[in-house]
């Protein structure tokens, strides 16, 4: 029972540290976070287009209950997600809700709404 305990802190402790860009996020946070168990059934790529400061092109490949996260444009991903850096940051350090960010025209995407909101519980979104 104290491991537990244990646990639940310092998982309340890890959500309070902000990252400072989108690689950070990207490189060490989301490896990290990633849970398998919510990415059942789901077999995509991710073209995650960042611009302006913070920002990046990043490809996820989610497959098999497993994430690959690298740098670069995947010539033909399964959805496109496209925003400035700095929304992106925001949104994943809790300031932006991706719906809030979708509402505004912050954030856009080209593929599937229904793969969306899957990559939402997944914290990529």
């Amino acid at each position: 029972m104290l491991s537990a305990i244990r646990e639940q802190s310092l998982v309340g402790m890890v959500s309070c540290v902000e990252v400072k860009s989108s690689k950070e996020f990207f490189e060490k946070v989301m490896p990290e976070k990633f849970d398998p168990s919510k990415a059942s059934g789901l077999d995509c790529v991710v073209q995650m287009n960042l611009v302006g400061e913070n920002g990046g092109d990043w490809e996820i490949t989610i497959r098999d209950q497993k994430i690959e996260i690298k740098e670069g444009i995947h010539p033909s991903p399964t959805i496109t997600v496209k925003m400035k850096g700095n929304d992106y940051v925001d949104m994943v350090n809790g300031k932006l809700s991706g719906e809030r960010a979708f509402m505004t025209g912050k954030l856009r995407f080209k593929g599937s709404m229904a793969t969306a909101m899957k990559l939402r519980g997944l914290g990529i979104l």
